[in-house]
């Protein structure tokens, strides 16, 4: 299975609600209305294996930690085949957030939310209006992989000109990392 695109900026972001292998942050199933605070929130498709992802994990928490600061959920989603990818199942989910990780960590086993989304790659980031509306899409940064090559910061730049209510200059980047990982 893959995705055409999915969502974009402009449009509103799909309904969910999913099991969190996060116990220590939050309820035991998240919906997305619980997701979006008094400013919105950020939805982002992550894993436990992806190279990309685990080399943005220090930048992660700093984006998880000033969006909850600055009135933004955020929760991230493994929507990679849990069979196929062992290293993506549940148990190691919540192995995974129990080592620190400030946000819910949600399951998305049978791969619709990421369908609905139209989600592409571990790190993909959505930044959503608490009216629902998708305003940024994209990447993190320019260098996932190594933050000392990073030139840019994209969804930092996005969250501070909508939290300033600012147009947002870039709503959309291609996001670098691996690809989510489909059932046959």
């Amino acid at each position: 299975m893959s995705t055409t695109h999915g969502t974009e900026p402009g449009t509103l972001a799909p309904i969910f609600r999913l099991p969190n292998a996060n116990a220590s942050v939050g309820e035991s199933e998240i919906d997305l209305e619980s997701v979006l605070k008094g400013a919105g929130g950020i939805v982002m498709f992550t894993c436990n294996h992806c190279p990309y992802v685990v080399a943005s994990e220090a930048r992660i928490e700093i984006v998880a930690s000033f969006a909850a600061k600055s009135g933004l959920g955020f929760v991230g989603i493994n929507s990679n085949d849990p069979e196929r990818y062992v290293s993506d199942n549940w148990e190691h989910m919540v192995e995974r957030a129990s080592k620190g990780m400030s946000y819910p960590y949600l399951h998305d086993s049978t791969q619709e939310v990421a369908v609905a989304y139209g989600a592409e790659r571990t790190p993909e980031f959505y930044l959503i209006s608490n009216t629902r509306e998708i305003v940024y899409r994209g990447r993190l940064d320019d260098s996932p992989r190594d933050p000392s090559s990073s030139t840019t910061t994209d969804l930092m730049d996005a969250i501070e000109e909508y939290l300033e209510g600012k147009a947002i200059t870039n709503k959309r980047t291609e996001s670098i990392g691996c690809s989510v990982k489909w059932k046959e």
